[in-house]
């Protein structure tokens, strides 16, 4: 992509961040990107700054932050003076995050391993363990959102489902 670094068009900053012009216009909206100056034809006008903030936001999603989080890591880039502690903090609760989602993760692979052996290959539909624990399962387990970003993981809902389907195979 040939452009002049100080004065990119949204969907020049999309390509070279690798995202959609929705997404920054989104990320603008939510108080991540400052918004750019506009030309005089009324198109946004990108800087380098805003390259650099983009890539920031965009490698914090990878490393699966949320907005919150990268808004307060935002915030101490833009007061350099503060002091680090409060960045260490925020990565630490990150990082508590992240293994309490890699235990719940590990316990799901485990009940699906479960599943899994309740079923013999080449049984017919109406006796597969599966489905049956599966089935079960689904009426007792409530399917709403968490409090943490609409995600429908809630702590706790694969022991439950593990406990139904051992029940169910066990009748």
């Amino acid at each position: 992509i040939s452009f002049h670094p100080m004065n990119l068009k949204i969907g020049q900053l999309a390509a070279a961040a690798g995202t959609q012009a929705e997404t920054i216009r989104y990320y603008e909206r939510q108080g991540l990107l400052p918004m750019p100056a506009r030309t005089q034809s009324n198109y946004r006008a990108y800087d380098a700054s805003h390259v650099e903030r983009l890539a920031f936001i965009r490698h914090c999603r990878c490393l699966d932050m949320t907005l919150d989080e990268i808004r307060a890591l935002l915030q101490y880039k833009d007061a350099p003076a503060q002091s680090c502690e409060p960045v260490d903090a925020l990565l630490d609760r990150h990082i508590g995050h992240v293994a309490a989602r890699i235990a719940e993760l590990k316990a799901l692979e485990q009940e699906l391993l479960g599943l899994r052996h309740q079923c013999a290959d080449g049984q017919l539909v109406a006796g597969c363990g599966i489905l049956s624990g599966l089935w079960q399962a689904a009426r007792e387990h409530h399917h709403g959102t968490s409090s943490q970003g609409g995600q429908a993981h809630v702590a706790g809902v694969h022991r439950r489902l593990a406990e139904t389907i051992k029940t169910s195979a066990s009748s």
